[in-house]
């Protein structure tokens, strides 16, 4: 008879729970781009303002905060949903504002398609691959950071007379860079076991979706602008 080695059976179990993760995980994060959808629409028929994704972004922040300390807990799969339809309401303002353009339908159609096709294909490279991209931690890290700076400066420098759009469309590549790296950095840590939480790494991947949707519009829009 066969001896059943201890680190064959952990390995094994290991490996359930890893699958288990990634199928939980992409699950709910399809669930949470239905709700985001759906409170998304529900901005753009009612024709909420730019200030609605302001206030989504500032209570997103409260709620990720809460999510963190509640991701082992039951309130942790409602507050799930209740953050995503926060967002995806506070997204549909944005969207409304660029169909407000003459080109506007273009634009966000473009955006939607390049985010899709960008999400699918580095997260299939990963998952068919199993390639640690761990090591980007460091230089996502030091993005963030520049990207904060450049954040600031762009809420400053107007309080000063000071316009810079070619600062705003630089912002917006450093941040669709930045998604792109988070994306298979997040998609890595899922497939290879680090993140054990399927909620905390659905949020993640959220995130990395809507903010490269976003800042693709933001892009799209300045290249369009007469």
């Amino acid at each position: 008879m066969r001896n059943v080695n201890t680190y064959d059976v952990r390995s094994e179990q290991s490996i359930l729970q890893t699958n288990k993760v990634i199928r939980n995980t992409y699950m709910l994060l399809a669930m949470t781009m239905v709700v985001s959808a759906v409170t998304a629409g529900i901005a753009m028929l009612v024709q909420a303002p730019m200030i609605a994704y302001i206030g989504a972004v500032i209570l997103g922040f409260v709620m990720l905060f809460i999510l963190n300390k509640k991701q082992n807990s039951a309130a942790a799969l409602p507050l799930v949903f209740a953050f995503t339809g926060l967002m995806g309401f506070g997204l549909g303002a944005v969207i409304n504002r660029y169909l407000g353009l003459a080109n506007g339908g273009e634009i966000v159609t473009t955006a939607f398609a390049m985010t899709a096709l960008t999400f699918f294909g580095l997260s299939a490279y990963v998952l068919t691959s199993k390639k640690d991209f761990s090591f980007m931690g460091g230089f996502l890290s030091a993005g963030m950071i520049v990207a904060l700076v450049a954040m600031v400066a762009l809420f400053v420098l107007p309080l000063f007379g000071i316009h810079m759009p070619a600062l705003h469309l630089a912002f917006s590549g450093l941040i669709v860079l930045l998604m792109c790296g988070m994306i298979l950095y997040d998609t890595s840590n899922i497939v290879n076991g680090v993140y054990t939480n399927y909620i905390m790494a659905t949020v993640s991947l959220y995130l990395n979706i809507y903010n490269l949707f976003i800042h693709l519009m933001s892009i799209l829009g300045f290249m369009s602008d007469d």
